[in-house]
């Protein structure tokens, strides 16, 4: 390869990794081994997780990207999300990059995510450097996870040059590391690291004679600057005041492209965007003034505009309807109610997350939203709610397709890493979801490690029964694996629901009354209306009992004990379990302040007629 085809200083790479092996850790480290934070900035920890959920769940949801310099050389970092739920995200970046840094844990090894990831790697030939991080861990097996690894290679069939990867030993949380097997010294840093980047990693591939090629990979907005869109320069030279053409979806060879003006042209700096005033091939950008841009399409030379190939990423595989929310007490806490509001702020969603589809569903009121998994979905109502937004969701389904005239489902594979003695927990539990268990694996401190494979359908709602079987102590890893012919009926293990008959304010007198029949959602004191779900029963069919009840008040004096009433504590759903725990006729209204489970026809009546139509 001709030396003009290529940019010396410039390095593309993506950290990929499962959750919590350390990608976001590891570039703080980075950042503050190149001097990218000066040394009295104050600087958070996983300065990288910005959003708010991030930072509460420990996970990265969204790709970004910063940049640090090494050696005159300019090294763009792309952090990806670990969970399978958010692989969109990775596809994206991937597409940035020329090669990835794989994390993997010390002690954990591989495990599902690393698979997925190290999958989409090798599908578009990026080399990568393995670091094994946490080599500190008192459990640490370094040694025997770099042989894992080596085997997932080999699983994924990758070629020679892909298994001839080069190995560090780190401590990102010390931003430590080595060449090879071992434990850093105590005065050792990152270098190691940085010069295993600038030698392993290619420099990116590009023609900047050739006519301006760039390929949009994600979008950002800024209340300034409005839509931002960011991705990386292909071939060419992108200038700051230049006409470039915008090449969409449905351009045709041929025909008039969109012309812009680019306003502003930034680059990455550290975790910050700085203007500059022109992008040779290789880099990444970040352009402003382009209004109708959207993912996966080509900014090109006005002259001689050429499309690049769009990116395609993974179908979804669940879908649930979003809707207005129409409970006697809507309105009450949020600020955003209609269902314009509603479809403005789902397609705003679209514009920067490509692995969600919006349908659109017999009402107007009502969208139908398709995902990766219940994860990705459960992020994006919890970030409305935080946004002010008030609306009704129903249970995930699953999305299947026909295959030669039979229906298929997908399919997950899962990791459980659990304490011994409840082993037997999740081996009862798959068998009625249709799953079966395909390895088991001592672990370290009386812990095991049990593979599966099961519907996804069978997996909505297990991940909080394993919590809560295992107090807690389960870890619970899955991903898609593809598609299998459609298992059949699955058993509905819950109980029926306790609806209330009425508005009112709940009683300890009416619960305490009840508390017989089965558990509640709700203490006393708290708003209830007709339709509402405000516990679970026992017997398989719907209870309508009356929870807002006040004693009689009479003349009669009584023994004090009366009126202690002793409940116990209701089981307060988040938004996920909400979500898992609810049946086809049930939906969850979620508002700013408070997570509902409701029936979607409120009126007893109501139901009946709908009972009698379904059946």
């Amino acid at each position: 390869m001709s030396s003009q085809n290529q940019t010396p200083n410039i390095r593309n790479v993506a950290l990929v990794a499962h959750v919590d092996h350390g990608k976001t850790t590891l570039v703080d480290a980075l950042l503050r081994a190149t001097g990218t934070f000066a040394a009295h900035q104050a600087v958070v920890d996983r300065v990288m997780d910005s959003n708010d959920q991030e930072r509460e769940r420990g996970i990265t949801i969204l790709a970004k990207a910063a940049s640090i310099t090494w050696k005159g050389t300019k090294i763009n970092l792309v952090d990806t999300p670990g969970h399978a739920d958010f692989g969109g995200e990775v596809e994206r970046a991937l597409t940035m990059v020329d090669g990835v840094l794989l994390l993997v844990d010390a002690a954990e090894g591989p495990l599902p995510q690393t698979r997925y990831v190290l999958q989409k790697a090798l599908a578009r030939d990026l080399p990568a450097i393995v670091i094994i991080n946490k080599v500190d861990r008192q459990d640490a097996r370094a040694d025997e996870v770099l042989d894992e690894v080596y085997q997932l290679f080999i699983d994924l069939d990758a070629g020679d040059e892909h298994i001839d990867f080069e190995i560090i030993s780190a401590i990102a949380r010390e931003g430590k590391a080595m060449r090879g097997i071992g434990y850093p010294d105590d005065d050792a840093d990152l270098s190691a690291l940085l010069d295993t980047i600038l030698e392993a990693i290619p420099a990116p591939e590009g023609d900047a004679t050739a006519p301006l090629q760039a390929m949009v990979t994600q979008l950002d907005a800024s209340e300034y600057l409005g839509r931002l869109a960011i991705g990386r320069v292909v071939n060419g030279v992108m200038k700051r005041g230049e006409t470039v053409a915008l090449l969409e979806e449905e351009f045709l060879e041929g025909q008039p492209p969109l012309k812009r003006r680019l306003s502003q042209l930034m680059a990455f700096e550290g975790v910050s965007r700085n203007e500059v005033e022109e992008l040779s091939a290789g880099d990444l950008f970040v352009v402003a003034g382009f209004p109708e841009v959207e993912i996966g399409d080509t900014i090109a030379s006005v002259i001689d505009p050429i499309a690049l190939p769009r990116l395609v990423v993974d179908e979804p595989v669940l879908r649930m309807t979003f809707g207005v929310n129409t409970s006697p007490l809507a309105g009450k806490d949020g600020k955003f109610l209609t269902s314009r509001h509603l479809i403005d702020r789902l397609n705003k969603e679209l514009l920067g997350n490509v692995s969600i589809k919006l349908f659109e569903t017999g009402s107007p009121d009502v969208i139908e939203v398709a995902g990766r998994g219940e994860l990705q979905l459960a992020v994006l109502i919890e970030s409305m709610r935080r946004e002010g937004y008030e609306l009704q969701v129903s249970r995930p389904e699953v999305i299947t397709k026909e295959v030669n005239g039979k229906k298929f489902e997908p399919q997950e594979r899962g990791v459980c890493d659990v304490p011994d003695e409840h082993v037997g927990t999740i081996t009862q539990e798959l068998a009625p979801r249709k799953g079966r268990i395909t390895d088991l694996r001592s672990g370290d401190a009386g812990r095991t490690i049990v593979t599966f494979e099961c519907p996804s359908r069978g997996l909505i709602g297990f991940r909080s029964l394993l919590m809560t079987a295992t107090r807690g102590t389960a870890l619970l890893h899955q991903h898609h694996m593809g598609w299998m012919p459609w298992a059949g009926d699955m058993p509905d293990s819950r109980g029926g629901a306790m609806v209330s008959d009425r508005m009112g304010v709940t009683t300890g007198y009416a619960l305490d009354k009840l508390q017989l029949s089965g558990g509640f959602f709700v203490h006393p004191g708290e708003t209830v209306y007709e339709g509402m779900v405000v516990g679970e029963c026992s017997r398989e069919d719907e209870m309508v009992i009356n929870a807002v009840r006040a004693k009689e008040k009479n003349n009669i004096r009584t023994h004090s004990h009366d009126d202690a009433v002793k409940l116990p504590a209701p089981k307060i759903h988040t938004l996920e379990t909400a979500i898992e725990w609810i049946a086809g006729d049930e939906l969850v209204e979620v508002t700013p302040k408070n997570i509902r489970i409701r029936k979607r026809h409120l009126g007893l009546e109501e139901r009946r007629k709908a009972n009698k139509k379904t059946s």
